[in-house]
């Protein structure tokens, strides 16, 4: 079986840590918060050592495009919030859902892509880091099995009862 996730966890796991972030336009750390494009930038660099450019536009242009049932835990989710694709970025996170942050007053959280108002915006999806450059393993290959033949099982031994002199019960009941 082949997880497309396999290997992207960790940046969805960096995503998620960062949940209650304050936002911050022109943000870039978790000190002094982030806008949606600096907190992508930032969890792919420090998950998956890729640096991403700064704007969603231009991160809508990296990697490869996936289509919507294809989209895995660490891949970027974009939208269309302002009129113009790719406005706003997020990462998936699994079970249609995403991080991000927002908008000023707001912090990063995680967000249903289902909602009404994501699922009408939802502009595409973006794999930037392969799996297999975080370390995950390469598929399996099959690996030659010895022919083994099993040891033959030698016939049980018959355990002779013991003699009825050595054994008290049997020596009442024969005397019956």
């Amino acid at each position: 079986m082949n997880d497309p996730s396999a290997g992207l966890e960790e940046i969805s796991i960096q995503a998620m840590s960062l949940v209650g972030t304050p936002y911050r336009y022109g943000g870039n750390t978790p000190d002094s918060g982030f806008d949606c494009s600096g907190l992508v930038r930032y969890v792919v660099q420090r998950a998956a050592n890729v640096t991403l450019p700064r704007t969603t536009e231009q991160m809508g242009s990296r990697g490869t495009s996936l289509n919507r049932g294809d989209v895995a835990s660490g891949d970027l989710v974009f939208f269309n919030t302002t009129g113009r694709a790719n406005s706003h970025v997020g990462i998936y996170v699994g079970q249609n859902r995403f991080v991000h942050a927002p908008a000023t007053g707001g912090t990063v959280r995680l967000e249903d892509m289902g909602k009404s108002y994501w699922a009408t915006r939802y502009n595409g999806a973006r794999r930037v880091v392969a799996a297999n450059s975080l370390g995950a393993p390469e598929p399996m290959q099959s690996i030659p099995v010895p022919n083994m033949t099993p040891a033959p099982v030698p016939a049980p031994v018959p355990i002779e009862p013991p003699p009825v002199d050595d054994d008290p019960i049997a020596a009442f009941a024969t005397r019956q």
